[in-house]
C-alpha cells in the first residue's frame, strides 16, 4: 500500500506576497553589498530574483524604495537587540557602568548578529559600510540608529563623569568607524598581517575592539581632565 503526500496547505496571498518581498530584499541587499546603490538597477535585481522587471514596479516604487527596506529590514532588529543589552547591562551594574561594560554591550551584540546570523547579515554588514559614508546612507543611520547610539552616549557619561560630551561624541565617531571598516570586510587587514588576522573573523574583533576603545576613552578623557586641572 502506497502511502499518500501529506496535503500542504495552499499560502495564502499575503503569505505569498511577504515570500516574495523577502525573496527580493534578500537578493537586492547582496547586489547593494556587491555593487552599492548606484552600481544596480531593478533589472539586476529582478533578473537575480527570477523575475520580470514590472513585477518589482508591484512592491517597490523605485530602487530608492527597496535599497531603503533593504536597510530598514535588519536595522529594527540590530537597534532593538543592542537597545534591550544596554538596558539590561545599565540594570546589572547598578547605574554604574563601565566603558568598557558599556561598549560590549553595544559592540558585542551587534557583531554577533554578524558572526552568526549567516550571509544576510554578513551581506548587510558590508552594505552598513558602505552606506555608512555616504551623505544618504548616514541620514539613514540617523533614523534607524540614532536612539540606540544615544543610549550608548548616556551610560559612557555615567562612566566617565568628567569628560566632555564633545570627547564622547568623538569617541563614538571613532568607535564606529571602527566597527564599519570591520563589518566591510575588505580583507584588507589579512594581506597586511600576511593572513595573521582575518576580517571576516568577527569573534577575534568582538574579543578585542570593545577593550582598545575603552583604552581610548579614557586616555582622552584622562588628557582632557588632566589639562583641566593644570590649567587651574
Amino acid at each position: 500500500m502506497t502511502k499518500t503526500a501529506p496535503n500542504r496547505r495552499r499560502m495564502t496571498k499575503a503569505e505569498q506576497r511577504a515570500e516574495t518581498m523577502e525573496q527580493i530584499l534578500d537578493e537586492a541587499e547582496y547586489l547593494f553589498a556587491q555593487s552599492g546603490f548606484n552600481g544596480v538597477t531593478l533589472k539586476d535585481i529582478a533578473k537575480r530574483v527570477g523575475v520580470h522587471h514590472t513585477l518589482l514596479n508591484y512592491y517597490f516604487d523605485d530602487k530608492k524604495s527597496v535599497f531603503d527596506a533593504v536597510i530598514a529590514r535588519r536595522a529594527s532588529v540590530t537597534s532593538s537587540l543592542r537597545m534591550k543589552a544596554l538596558d539590561e547591562y545599565d540594570k546589572a551594574s547598578g547605574g554604574k557602568p563601565t566603558v568598557e561594560g558599556a561598549l560590549r554591550a553595544f559592540l558585542d551584540t551587534d557583531l554577533d548578529l554578524y558572526s552568526q546570523g549567516g550571509d544576510g547579515w554578513k551581506n548587510y554588514g558590508v552594505l552598513g559600510a558602505q552606506s555608512s559614508n555616504t551623505t544618504y546612507g548616514a541620514e539613514l543611520f540617523d533614523f534607524h540608529f540614532d536612539q540606540v547610539v544615544l543610549r550608548l552616549i548616556g551610560l559612557l557619561e555615567k562612566a566617565l563623569p568628567d569628560c566632555s560630551r564633545e570627547d564622547l561624541f568623538w569617541g563614538y565617531h571613532f568607535v564606529t568607524g571602527a566597527l564599519m571598516l570591520t563589518l566591510g570586510r575588505t580583507g584588507r587587514i589579512d594581506r597586511l598581517s600576511d593572513e595573521l588576522c582575518k576580517s571576516d573573523d568577527f569573534e577575534a574583533a568582538k574579543e578585542r575592539m570593545a577593550s582598545f576603545m575603552a583604552g581610548g576613552f579614557h586616555e582622552l578623557c584622562g588628557k582632557r581632565k588632566n589639562g583641566s586641572d593644570a590649567a587651574s
